[in-house]
């Protein structure tokens, strides 16, 4: 197996522990939403908070809800108040299950095919998620996909701003369904960026890398990470779990 890359021999399959727990980002990882989750964001900053284009220069890809909004309220002078964040999110979710049913958008390629693979497997890992999006918005954009019945355990966006402790969170959530202590060698971290592969790295798990989101294969290779792939359909994920 080649650091950042795969073979098509997969070195005589995966060699190293078995992983017990795969956890997938979701945008660009998972999921192409035609742009509704940046566009629900902009709704809400003009409709409940009164600012045009509030989401220009904001960077999404990789962060949390929490922590994007945070830097929209601390650039337009709102105070960044549990009040003021449940305002935002309350009318997020309304205007996220509005817009996906209008923008185009799908499930990446691969994704099912990987999924069902592992749950074809004779001791199949548990399947989750490690996202930046608040719970009740990545269940909105998973269901409208047919995804959301496939993971059984989950990190979110409003468990923490800080992706580094949402890993460490469902880390503890996997290892309470496997009903043993997982170690970071018997995890897999499947996202599109830069920050999922640090996340990965804060609790020594594996990472796969996939150029579906808004980096380049080369530019996710820049950052390490464990093994790096154009899509999910490029790669026998279940290969690497066994």
């Amino acid at each position: 197996m080649q650091q950042g890359g795969l073979r098509n021999d997969y070195c005589g399959l995966y060699c190293g522990p078995v992983i017990r727990l795969v956890l997938f980002d979701i945008d660009g990882t998972l999921i192409r939403t035609g742009g509704a989750g940046r566009e629900a964001f902009a709704q809400v900053a003009a409709t409940q908070f009164q600012v045009p284009d509030g989401v220009a220069n904001l960077e999404f890809a990789g962060r949390t809800d929490r922590a994007i909004v945070r830097e929209f309220f601390l650039r337009h002078q709102i105070e960044p108040s549990p009040a003021n964040f449940q305002r935002f999110f309350d009318a997020y979710v309304f205007w996220l299950d509005y817009l996906l049913a209008r923008r185009p958008g799908g499930v990446l390629p691969g994704v099912r095919e990987s999924i069902d693979a592992l749950q074809r497997l004779a001791h199949h890992p548990i399947v989750g998620l490690l996202t930046g999006n608040i719970r009740l918005g990545a269940e909105i954009k998973l269901r409208h996909f047919g995804l959301w019945d496939y993971f059984t355990v989950g990190g979110f966006g409003d468990d923490h701003e800080d992706r580094g402790e949402i890993a460490r969170l469902v880390q503890q959530r996997g290892s309470q369904q496997a009903g043993r202590r997982l170690r970071g060698d018997e995890i897999l971290v499947v996202g599109d960026t830069p920050l999922d592969i640090a996340c990965a790295r804060v609790i020594h798990a594996k990472s796969l890398a996939v150029a579906t989101g808004t980096f380049s294969l080369q530019e996710l290779q820049q950052s390490n990470p464990t093994w790096a792939v154009e899509n999910l359909a490029a790669v026998d994920l279940a290969a690497l779990c066994v």
